[in-house]
């Protein structure tokens, strides 16, 4: 990462609130503070690039007009040998504004193919470990819609049903740990986050890797920049998310139906038993409500992949079906009752 040279006069302000009289910054802060509760307890995900930054300082501000508890950690993944004196850089840099940080290092042997999606899911493990250890409830994310356009496309190309198209949400709480993971800058531009970070800090890092087209995030970055060039709608683009999103919702509401009605917990054995109508739906409600419960059963942070989902209801709704694992779970049939259970491993 190389610190952006902005030719702008260094100054430490006494009170950085006073950047909010601004009126386009106060525009974005008063967005971003829609999504917090002054009696929550927060953690923010810092990198050190101008959206995390501009992150940081809208969470300052709202923690000194609220009096409301906010931690700051910054990731270190290790994947490059700069990064380590790059995170110090940030956290020293911060640390004048009176905004501590706490370095978190992904240790053990990295990974040399997925490098990308490995490392966001070691990176909100180490998060949210370091939430629970501090009774934090909500964790906050710099993604911007910048991002919401990415994930769209990205989830669009691997043929994602609705889920994945509307994966992205504003707010989603975290099963294994129910701490929830909070975007209050999901409908800003990127542009006006950079903004924030030149006119209060006067500072940004920028990640060598967000040019590196061996990663997919980045051709499709550049793809939707070349779309835009020809004339991409980004109101029309919006507009389809948010049709999607509400059809997500509605089959959500089937969804939690039927593992209502379906389903029971039996806690002291920490197993789901599915009646024989949990399997008599169409078939997107038994998919999302099998795969929630796997993921209920498992604690893992992401479900067992679709495809062998599909496999194993396939399999359930056969004659010959008696038992099998996925996820880190054992599913069993019995009679017409299916079983869902922790694998022993």
């Amino acid at each position: 990462m190389k610190r952006k040279s902005l030719n702008v006069k260094k100054k430490t302000p006494r009170n950085i609130v006073q950047h909010l009289s601004d009126k386009n910054i106060y525009k974005v802060y008063n967005e971003f503070k829609k999504s917090l509760n002054s009696q929550s307890s927060y953690a923010v995900a810092l990198s050190g690039g101008p959206d995390s930054i501009a992150l940081a300082y809208l969470a300052k501000c709202f923690s000194k007009l609220n009096n409301t508890k906010i931690l700051y950690f910054i990731v270190d993944h290790g994947l490059r040998e700069e990064s380590k004196i790059e995170a110090k850089k940030v956290l020293l840099f911060l640390k004048k504004f009176k905004i501590k940080c706490k370095i978190l290092t992904w240790k053990g042997k990295k990974p040399k193919s997925n490098i990308q999606s490995i490392a966001r899911n070691k990176r909100y493990n180490l998060l949210i470990d370091e939430c629970k250890k501090n009774n934090i409830s909500n964790l906050l994310i710099g993604h911007h819609i910048g991002d919401l356009y990415e994930n769209f496309i990205i989830r669009l190309l691997r043929g994602s049903g609705l889920r994945g198209l509307t994966s992205l949400d504003k707010a989603v709480k975290d099963k294994k740990s129910s701490i929830h993971i909070l975007r209050p800058l999901i409908n800003i531009k990127k542009s006006e986050l950079v903004n924030i970070s030149k006119k209060v800090f006067n500072f940004y890092v920028e990640d060598p890797s967000n040019l590196n087209e061996d990663y997919k995030r980045i051709r499709v970055r550049k793809l939707i920049k070349n779309l835009e060039f020809e004339g991409l709608d980004f109101k029309k683009l919006q507009l389809t998310i948010d049709n999607l999103k509400a059809s997500n919702k509605t089959i959500n509401y089937y969804v939690e139906n039927n593992i209502k009605n379906n389903s029971t917990f039996f806690k002291s054995k920490n197993t789901y038993s599915l009646n024989d109508n949990f399997f008599n739906q169409p078939y997107e409600i038994i998919f999302r409500s099998f795969s929630g419960l796997l993921s209920d059963i498992s604690k893992r942070y992401y479900p067992p992949r679709g495809k062998s989902v599909d496999e194993i209801i396939k399999k359930i709704r056969s004659k010959n079906f008696k038992k099998a694992t996925l996820g880190g779970c054992l599913i069993e049939k019995i009679n017409k009752t299916v079983l869902i259970s922790r694998e022993n491993l």
